[in-house]
């Protein structure tokens, strides 16, 4: 993480161990914040058509632990819990001492496309299962967790997150949202959070068919932002510019291989006569404004007053129920990949936790830029910056 980062946070946990942790710094006190807040956002990552068996079993709930007293944030750190329901399933398998008796689940045909193999040569494992647990996208519910707590932090800042799903395979929508309000309202109860019906429709069907054959699905996903003030992030260091702190939160995210900010690729094909976005100004709003949002709401690495646009890559699963060609790591013979119980396609889980890891990155850069120990003070710092910007 960048060397002024006013916010950190740490996971911990593997896929069917006793749960997941998190540990989030730098939320000033006095933010009111519930459980039951966090809850919300930790079932909607649950979500989704084409989610695996997982999703049956578990019913994520955080316990805050610490850094949190009646109602508000101490301004301390931030301690969360979220236990697995498959752990009585896995106390022998996953124990913290020695096992009662021989292992049933050892993982030696490493599975092409994940981290089996190549953490396995890492770190000397002869059983892979060591790498896929904490490889595994089940720790992002820790991280949904601490985003939860970001975004209700830019809830008092003005600021509002959402996510939505842009294609399904070779299945793109067609329809372009207007604001955050727009997909929060239209998207949260369809199956893949998807603004056009007719596309997602196709979405869910070429979803049943990969489930069919034994295959997976990415796609892609977008996360809209608005209510940003001007000027968070920087130009003067490489560390300090938001696009790059963006891109690096979207790609952490597991299976993800890409990245882009408005019309970014569109952008590399274009005359920047056709891309960049004229300037016109509101004499009685007092603000500047641009007259498109091809930029995606980010101008020399920060942002320009305009809806932040980033949008997410997520290659197929990698776990197939008709495995790929593999080879054991102990006989080296060929065998089939190891199975793991898996979603068919998780785009629209993806499109919330995306959301988070967005949330966190905007969270700290408002830190960064306005500082205050309380919410008090965050929000008198930057009411003073908007009144700076007014009479600019």
């Amino acid at each position: 993480m960048y060397p002024l980062t006013r916010l950190r946070y740490l996971t911990s946990g593997e896929s069917h161990g006793p749960g997941l942790y998190s540990v989030l710094e730098g939320v000033p006190a006095g933010l009111p914040l519930t459980e039951d807040y966090i809850n919300f956002q930790l079932a909607r990552r649950q979500k989704g058509h084409g989610r695996g068996g997982r999703m049956k079993i578990e019913k994520d709930q955080v316990h805050i632990k610490a850094g949190v007293r009646h109602g508000a944030t101490l301004g301390a750190p931030i301690a969360l819990e979220v236990l697995n329901r498959d752990w009585k399933n896995w106390e022998n398998e996953m124990a913290v001492g020695p096992p009662q008796g021989p292992l049933k689940r050892v993982v030696t045909r490493p599975r092409p496309g994940h981290a089996d193999l190549v953490g396995g040569l890492k770190h000397q494992f002869r059983d892979l299962r060591n790498v896929l647990e904490r490889a595994s996208a089940r720790e992002t519910t820790a991280r949904v967790a601490c985003g939860a707590i970001c975004r209700r932090l830019l809830e008092e800042l003005g600021v509002t997150i959402a996510g939505h799903v842009l294609q399904v395979g070779e299945i793109a929508s067609q329809v372009t949202p207007t604001s955050a309000a727009e997909i929060q309202e239209k998207t949260e109860d369809l199956p893949l959070r998807c603004l056009d019906a007719e596309a997602e429709a196709k979405m869910v069907a070429l979803i049943d068919e990969a489930k069919k054959n034994g295959d997976s699905l990415g796609g892609i996903f977008e996360v809209f932002v608005d209510g940003l003030v001007p000027g968070l992030g920087s130009y003067v260091q490489w560390d300090r510019k938001l696009d790059g702190r963006l891109a690096q939160a979207i790609l952490s995210i597991q299976a993800v291989k890409g990245m882009e900010i408005g019309d970014g690729y569109m952008a590399a094909q274009s005359f920047g006569s056709q891309i960049h976005d004229a300037i016109g100004y509101d004499a009685e709003q007092k603000k500047f404004y641009r007259m498109n949002n091809r930029a995606g709401g980010l101008e020399g690495s920060m942002t320009n007053g305009m809806p932040l646009v980033v949008r997410g890559f997520l290659k197929p699963i990698s776990t197939l129920y008709r495995p790929l060609k593999s080879v054991d790591i102990e006989t080296k013979e060929n065998f089939e990949a190891s199975v793991e119980r898996s979603d068919t396609c998780a785009i629209a889980a993806a499109a919330v936790i995306g959301e988070a890891v967005v949330a966190i990155t905007l969270a700290d850069a408002y830190l960064e830029k306005f500082g205050g120990d309380s919410l008090e003070e965050l929000k008198r710092n930057l009411k003073g910056y908007q009144e700076q910007i007014e009479a600019y």
